[in-house]
Order: C-alpha cells, then sequence, then structure tokens
C-alpha cells in the first residue's frame, strides 16, 4: 500500500501450516482493506511462530509483543485494529 505521502507500508501474515484460524484473519483483512480502499501485495510467510499473526509495518497489530515459538493464538485481529494500523 502506497499512503498518501508516498511511503509504502509492508503487510505480513504469518502463520503455521494448517492453522484452522488464518481464513478468518484473511476475510478480516480483506474487509478491512477494502474499508481503507487501499490495494497492498500481503507477504504470507509459513513458520513456526504464532499463529496467525498480522503485521503491519513489522508491528502486531493486536499490540502484542513478539513471542517466540509456534502456537495458536485466539486473539485474532479485528477489523478496526486492522483499520487503525493502516492509518499510522
Amino acid at each position: 500500500m502506497v499512503n498518501p505521502e508516498g511511503a509504502t507500508v509492508q503487510i505480513r501474515l504469518l502463520h503455521v501450516s494448517d492453522c484452522p484460524l488464518v481464513d478468518q484473519l484473511r476475510i478480516t483483512l480483506r474487509a478491512a482493506l477494502l474499508k481503507a480502499a487501499v490495494h497492498v501485495a500481503i507477504e504470507e510467510i509459513e513458520g513456526p511462530c504464532p499463529s496467525p499473526t498480522l503485521l503491519i509495518a513489522g508491528v502486531d497489530v493486536t499490540g502484542r509483543a513478539p513471542e517466540p515459538g509456534a502456537y495458536c493464538r485466539l486473539d485474532l485481529p479485528t477489523e478496526a485494529q486492522i483499520l487503525a494500523a493502516l492509518s499510522r
């Protein structure tokens, strides 16, 4: 995404293989991007990480501090959190 100032926003979706919650996060992210009226390239990274995690400009949109290891996250980002992260 390119914001009005011309800076590119980096979006990364981190998840483990077969994460049962990643599809729900994809749906929420798409809805937020439609509301924000932006088109972005989303980099999906599969590996040993808290899953799913959404990073915008390198920051977890839930405000959670980074933790190592692969485990299932139940605190999926909300549309409001994603929109707030996009506006920063």
